[in-house]
């Protein structure tokens, strides 16, 4: 008999997770925090572009920043958005629009074709639009700016519309590119275009950032206005460090009456700063901030650039270090009840800027002390953070060696930053009169329904009645004086087009 033959099969599973893996995936579900709302904005597709080989932007570094997340399983306790590109339109809101149709039909094929200058080196930037070795085109570079500021402009949307109350978008926080070209890796500056988003409801908004690059491009969008408010912590040197702008003595418009007048702090900074001295300046000039300026939403832009061991950086910022400017901001936050729009930025060694977002994502859902230090093992990519070990933390402390920031100059930025306070006398007042952009599209569908409810029925009246007939034309009249065209325009409109609607072309 087969049976005696053949003997019965013991299934025996081929693969099976380790005890240790099992637990983690058991206890590592990271909950909600109670009492406020957390989003996470972000659209793979802006995973798949590339600056380059030798160029330090390394979109690579996102993709590393949603392994370690979702490894320790914290989008759980977000909620998550894939967010859809932003539309010329929306770019055009702050950028000039022969800069964006420019960055929407260059390609690498025709730029040359389309401006010949180009043929020749042109080192950093060029005269075209900004374009050269820091800001290349390269293939669907429109399509990658529309995809990080599709997802800021969406997080502020939901902030505006109270549907969370600290969004993240670590695609974002491109604070370089000016109105009308590129600059320092950035082409279209979704800080900016978030901001514009966030102050059709919010009276006031102050901007942080904490790149080791000045913030210059949205302390120039907004730096004749009081409604914005920036603060900016960065490495300074006018000769040799990039942008070369963002001094001490930089605060705003020198004209007494101009808004924007000592809306501005820039706390520049030498090589070397260490955690402790970078909390300091951080407490005590945000803290004087928010007491005088009182925001009604903040924006923080956390460039990981500014942390130690960066390509670009000159920092010694451990990766706690800077996560305690996040970790302020949500607790002021969340104390006093303000949306906070949390973005990325600089960043160029790509494993360190994933250990810092990741972090900075723990504090925002309130799961910094509960997540293990010991990066997780069923996690992708985990390989490449072997080189400072396999931890969440590693030392990135002391890699430049002295502390080049005195303390007669932190003594310093601290005089000049209180004596600025003097001069804001209260938070400005601003009037406003919001409809929220779902209100709009409710009503421009209300619109159309009716429109085409209206449609069916005078179609129905001129097969009852004939199109020239009594019904129709009082049905018609009707609208027109109801829209206020009948009075002012009928003189000039021709028999055919009372019937059917003026003639477009």
């Amino acid at each position: 008999m087969a049976q005696d033959i053949v003997e019965e099969y013991n299934h025996q599973s081929t693969f099976t997770y380790s005890s240790k893996i099992e637990d983690e995936i058991r206890n590592g579900a990271v909950e909600k925090p109670k009492g406020y709302r957390v989003s996470w904005h972000h659209n793979p597709d802006v995973e798949r572009y590339h600056f380059g080989q030798l160029h330090p932007m390394k979109v690579w570094r996102l993709t590393l920043t949603k392994s370690l997340i979702m490894g320790y399983q914290m989008h759980n306790a977000m909620d998550l958005y894939s967010s859809r590109p932003a539309y010329k339109e929306e770019i055009a809101r702050f950028h000039k629009e022969d800069y964006v149709e420019f960055l929407s039909v260059a390609t690498p094929k025709n730029l040359i074709e389309m401006y010949p200058e180009l043929a020749q080196p042109t080192g950093f930037s060029s005269s075209v639009y900004g374009v050269g070795d820091d800001c290349p085109i390269f293939d669907g570079l429109f399509e990658y700016c529309s995809f990080y500021a599709g997802a800021s402009i969406d997080a502020a949307s939901k902030l505006v519309n109270q549907q969370s109350d600290i969004a993240l978008n670590w695609t974002g926080g491109l604070h370089h590119a000016k109105k009308g070209e590129a600059s320092g890796f950035c082409y279209v500056n979704d800080i900016v275009l978030a901001i514009i988003e966030l102050l059709a409801y919010h009276p006031r908004v102050l901007y942080i950032d904490i790149d080791v690059h000045h913030g210059d491009g949205v302390e120039s969008a907004f730096w004749s206005t009081d409604r914005v408010f920036c603060v900016s912590f960065h490495k300074y040197d006018k000769e040799v460090f990039f942008p070369g702008t963002g001094p001490l003595d930089s605060t705003g418009p020198h004209h007494p009456d101009n808004p924007g007048r000592n809306h501005t702090i820039n706390v520049p900074l030498n090589d070397g700063i260490t955690d402790a001295d970078y909390a300091y300046l951080f407490d005590t000039v945000i803290g004087a901030v928010t007491r005088n300026y009182d925001p009604s939403a903040i924006v923080l832009q956390c460039g990981a650039d500014s942390l130690g061991h960066d390509r670009l950086g000159c920092f010694n910022l451990n990766i706690k270090g800077h996560g305690h400017c996040v970790q302020y901001c949500t607790d002021y936050c969340t104390k006093f009840k303000k949306p906070l729009l949390v973005l990325g930025g600089g960043g160029y060694t790509p494993r360190n800027v994933a250990r810092a977002w990741a972090h900075e994502t723990s504090i925002t859902i309130g799961a910094a002390n509960k997540i293990d230090p010991d990066l997780p093992e069923d996690m992708p990519y985990r390989e490449h953070f072997r080189r400072e070990g396999m931890t969440l933390f590693p030392n990135l402390g002391g890699w430049k060696g002295q502390n080049l920031n005195t303390r007669a100059d932190i003594d310093k930025i601290v005089r000049s930053v209180h004596e600025q306070m003097r001069y804001i006398r209260g938070a400005p007042s601003v009037q406003m009169n919001y409809i929220p952009k779902e209100v709009n599209q409710w009503r421009e569908e209300a619109e159309k329904e009716h429109q085409a409810r209206r449609m069916e029925r005078e179609e129905r009246m001129e097969e009852r009645d004939g199109a020239g007939g009594l019904l129709a034309l009082k049905s018609r009249r009707r609208e027109l004086e109801k829209n206020g065209l009948f009075a002012g325009n009928m003189g000039n409109m021709k028999t055919s087009e009372f019937m059917t609607g003026p003639i477009s072309g």
